[in-house]
């Protein structure tokens, strides 16, 4: 099944380590409309598209086109992850990267929170 741009949009946002609230924010809109977006319960025009993509950072055909499939290794239910050749933004990986090594130092962090108690 192919997802929705809903979906596509959360995502990227999820990747870009961005809440509802900041989108929200961005596009002058509460969270409440904003979760109708991502929850394909509103049809998006291609000025909206190009709001969200400009807050995200990407280009709006990369985001519609936006496959976690081409981010992400692939595995089969054997376990097996078979590399594809990925062809997305370097912003993207950039993006990804920063927020897994943020994420990376705030689990140290607690760590030693925890080891101090």
């Amino acid at each position: 099944m192919k997802a929705n741009i809903g979906d596509k949009i959360r995502k990227v946002r999820e990747l870009k380590g961005f809440t509802q609230d900041f989108m929200a924010g961005k596009l002058e809109m509460s969270q409440r409309a904003y979760s109708k977006i991502e929850n394909n319960d509103i049809k998006l025009d291609w000025g909206r598209i190009e709001d969200i993509s400009k807050i995200l950072d990407i280009e709006p055909f990369d985001l519609v086109s936006f496959d976690d499939n081409l981010v992400f290794n692939n595995c089969t239910n054997s376990g097996k992850a078979h590399i594809m050749n990925n062809n997305f933004p370097d912003e993207l990986k950039k993006s990804y990267d920063d927020r897994v090594n943020h994420l990376e130092k705030e689990v140290l962090f607690l760590r030693g929170l925890l080891a101090k108690s």
